[in-house]
């Protein structure tokens, strides 16, 4: 499985080639006797190496959207291209192997394996996938990713020595060790206080700025999103607007929440 090994090339700015695109989304479901329409014809595009972050209320449809951008789902109506695949064309084996090779996810839940140690749950897709994470170029990476979420010396402690914090890192690490085309991270900091939560933010900023990481951040949180380059206001099913706010290391949110609040949000 070589799409193992091809990690991001390191970026300090998006390109213009499109590496993700939606268009003209729809997603319906029955609820009782009622039906729900939780998209409502999104379209967007995703650039190469680009931080884009997908806010809004709870219930806005965020959560839907990236399900259906990432593959684990897919739209009542509309197409997503991901690394120039259709999704909705492809056969569920393909469509699985599409999602393992070219995409990595980070959840609220950490999902770490309790009896093993931060390297072998970082090791775990390469384990997966019958590789010897232990030797050679592998190796290396996993040392590079416990690096870079800052573990060092932390590298045989189990999910329970750690703090939430940490072991969020380990799953962002985990997310990223293949090198995933797209990394989509669903309210990665929600489950955690301000400080932590900015920690892996940071993070995730570095594999984007350092790397060339392409990532869609869904948060609720104005703070969080600020780390973009790009905000996506969801809501109602909808994008509502679209903030640009560039690549920039001091992640202020003055001016988002101000474009906020403009928006009544």
């Amino acid at each position: 499985m070589t799409a193992l090994l091809d990690a991001p090339t390191s970026a300090a700015e998006p390109t213009a080639a499109p590496i993700l695109q939606a268009r003209d989304l729809t997603k319906s479901y029955p609820l009782g006797e009622t039906t729900v329409h939780a998209l409502r014809g999104v379209s967007l595009s995703v650039a190469a190496g680009e931080f884009v972050a997908l806010m809004g209320p709870s219930g806005s449809g965020k959560s839907t959207l990236l399900h259906l951008l990432g593959g684990l789902d897919l739209p009542t109506s509309g197409e997503v291209e991901l690394a120039g695949e259709v999704i909705s064309r492809l056969s569920d084996d393909r469509a699985t192997r599409l999602r393992r090779d070219r995409t990595g996810f980070v959840f609220q839940s950490f999902n770490l394996i309790p009896l093993l140690d931060v390297t072998e749950n970082i090791a775990l897709p390469f384990t997966i996938a019958g590789q010897d994470p232990s030797r050679g170029e592998l190796a290396a990476r996993l040392g590079d990713m416990i690096e870079l979420v800052d573990l060092l010396g932390k590298e045989h402690h189990r999910p329970d020595q750690l703090s939430h914090g940490e072991q969020q890192r380990v799953a962002v690490a985990r997310a990223l060790v293949t090198g995933p085309a797209l990394l989509f991270a669903d309210e990665p900091t929600g489950n955690l206080d301000y400080t932590t939560g900015n920690e892996i933010l940071d993070a995730l900023w570095r594999s984007c700025h350092e790397r060339g990481q392409t990532i869609v951040l869904v948060t609720h949180d104005a703070k969080a999103a600020a780390y973009a380059d790009r905000v996506l206001v969801v809501g109602d099913g909808r994008i509502r607007d679209t903030i640009e706010l560039g690549r920039r290391a001091d992640h202020d949110a003055t001016v988002l929440i101000g474009r906020l609040a403009q928006l009544g949000l």
